[in-house]
């Protein structure tokens, strides 16, 4: 189906069904804006985890077992 297919039957529900079809497209817009900027954010800092051993000095001791001090 065409845009211009898609605006036509848009246009011909009634209104409340169209803002909550406007309010789903921009939710998905939003919700893939976050995962895009997370991926790049992941890409970016990925090299400087692997490399600086500060940012990654506690994961040696991540399978030892814990014990919380009362």
């Amino acid at each position: 189906m065409r845009t211009d297919e898609i605006l036509k039957e848009i246009k011909r529900l009634p209104v409340h069904q169209r803002i909550f079809i406007i309010e789903k497209a921009i939710a998905s817009i939003r919700e893939q804006e976050e995962r895009e900027q997370m991926n790049n954010a992941v890409e970016e800092l990925y090299s400087d985890y692997k490399k600086d051993k500060e940012l990654t000095a506690f994961t040696n001791i991540d399978f030892e077992d814990f014990y919380e001090a009362k």
